[in-house]
């Protein structure tokens, strides 16, 4: 075979390094179609509902105004009644009566008659003191009497023999005399041995400590088998008078007229005393006295109401939040307390007009009682409030009124406009001005 017959060999011809990115150049454009599709897809998916509904005026076409959607609130009519006008104070349960019970003879403590916290009445016995000293003065002072008694006896029967001497003018006038003095030295000296007899019969009973009160006793101050004085300043133990009770509380000098008013008016100023958190009424008692002056630092005047406290629930310098009722407001305009909103034009409602849109409408605030409050101006009887659903409201908004209890109506996509509209009103209600207020309920 001639060389000229052999095949050359074929050189390997290597693929142009431009391929690869061409092939990514062509995927591109169906990776953008792909997300061009997906994003029509959500703009159908959200203003297909919107396109579905009819147009509003002054609306592009294919798009409703939301304030133009009637809002489900709650409402109340306002209306005409008579409401009480209280008091609030913070007081201190002050026991009527409180003292210290001291013993009234030094000697040695033999036995203490109470338990502590006990209710004692008055002249229960609370402790006894040694007896035995003053038993000895009594058997002493009863001794020395019944000495200067029979003195005094012979001197009277010498008295009178001496009479009959100087009725026969057997002796001198000068030695009856003498007699009768010495007859009425005698008469003295028992006297003051009658005197001694009773102190030192008094100072046996002082050995028994009894209460001079009614009242709950306190803690023990001293123990049995040491020696107590008259002069110790801690005393045997403390005593409460619980049973009638007492509050003090302090109100403003301004408030002052109304109440000598109605104390005057009224036999009894009913005061109600609350807990702490105002959710409990502990006990009902009566303004018993005003103090006579006003301290100019605080500008208040101080009060005290008298409790019974017959189930013990105050107790001494316990606080309790005081309600005292000073006056009756007859006729006044009452409206849920849900529907006071505060914001920029002040203290304001949204009040329901007949075509069921709202407007902003200031009021005034007279007393409140519990959920009720009056309107001194700004609202009349008969005036529809709204007292829920004020959040997303603003002047002239459109309502639609409904019961706390009914179900509200929705339309196809109503939930996720209801969401987007959620999140539009969540700054709260926008009165005149666009400043969201704050809730009065």
């Amino acid at each position: 075979m001639s060389p000229d017959s052999i095949p050359a060999a074929q050189p390997t011809v290597a693929a142009p390094a431009y391929a690869e990115p061409t092939r990514t150049r062509r995927v591109w454009p169906w990776l953008l179609l792909l997300l061009i599709l997906i994003a029509a897809a959500i703009g159908a998916w959200y203003w297909w509902p919107k396109a579905a509904e009819p147009a509003s005026g002054g609306v592009g076409k294919g798009r409703v105004d939301p304030a133009a959607r009637p809002l489900p609130v709650v409402a109340a009519a306002a209306t005409k009644g008579s409401i009480d006008v209280y008091l609030n104070a913070l007081g201190t349960v002050t026991p009527r009566n409180v003292l210290t019970v001291r013993p009234r003879v030094d000697g040695q403590l033999m036995s203490v008659a109470f338990t502590e916290g006990q209710i004692v009445k008055s002249g229960d016995l609370l402790a006894q003191i040694d007896p035995r000293p003053f038993q000895v003065q009594l058997t002493q002072a009863a001794g020395q009497m019944a000495k200067d008694q029979a003195l005094l006896k012979n001197a009277q029967l010498d008295l009178e023999r001496y009479r009959t001497l100087l009725s026969q003018d057997s002796i001198s006038k000068q030695q009856v005399d003498t007699q009768e003095a010495l007859v009425r030295q005698y008469e003295g000296t028992v006297q003051s041995d009658q005197g001694a007899v009773d102190s030192a019969r008094l100072q046996l009973t002082y050995a028994r400590v009894t209460a001079p009160i009614s009242g709950r006793v306190g803690l023990r101050q001293v123990d049995p088998g040491n020696i107590v004085h008259a002069s110790d300043v801690n005393g045997v133990v403390v005593i409460a008078q619980l049973q009638p009770i007492t509050v003090i509380f302090p109100i403003p000098e301004d408030n002052l007229p109304r109440v000598m008013k109605r104390m005057q008016d009224e036999k009894a100023v009913v005061v109600d005393a609350w807990d702490r958190d105002q959710k409990v009424k502990l006990a009902v008692g009566k303004l018993s006295s005003v103090d006579n002056q006003i301290d100019t630092t605080t500008g208040t005047v101080k009060l005290k109401a008298e409790f019974a406290n017959d189930n013990l629930v105050l107790f001494p310098n316990q606080f309790v939040n005081v309600r005292m009722l000073v006056q009756t407001l007859p006729d006044a305009t009452l409206i849920p307390t849900a529907a006071i909103q505060r914001g920029t034009p002040g203290t304001f409602v949204y009040v329901v007009k007949e075509d069921k849109s709202v407007s902003v409408v200031p009021v005034k605030l007279g007393p409140a009682q519990g959920e009720v409050t009056s309107i001194a101006s700004g609202v009349a009887p008969g005036d529809v409030v709204v007292i829920d659903g004020a959040d997303k409201l603003r002047e002239g908004a459109k309502v639609e009124v409904i019961t706390r209890d009914a179900p509200t109506t929705t339309t196809p996509g109503a939930g996720r406009r209801g969401q987007r509209a959620d999140k539009a009103g969540a700054g709260g209600a926008r009165p005149p001005g666009g400043v969201p207020p704050k809730s009065g309920g």
